[in-house]
């Protein structure tokens, strides 16, 4: 089954949402989950059952890639 973006993440089916060991006890962190299908979903771990981004492998290999590089850095200052 193929999601799109905005698909309510409780709606998608067996889902392993996975959050980052340094998400804070609030938590205040975004949650993963690898789809059947190869691509990832992105949800607020504040509202699991809200929207779900839905971006492929090549999309999420660049983000993280930017991220490691420290394009994003000035989001955390």
């Amino acid at each position: 089954m193929q999601y799109g973006n905005g698909v309510s993440a409780e709606e998608i089916a067996g889902a392993v949402w996975v959050k980052s060991a340094r998400s804070s006890a609030q938590g205040n962190c975004v949650e993963v989950a690898v789809l059947p299908g190869g691509e990832v979903a992105v949800r607020n771990s504040r509202d699991p059952r809200g929207p779900a981004l839905v971006y492929t492998r090549d999309e999420v290999s660049a983000f993280v890639e930017g991220a490691k590089g420290g394009e994003f850095d000035y989001l955390t200052a």
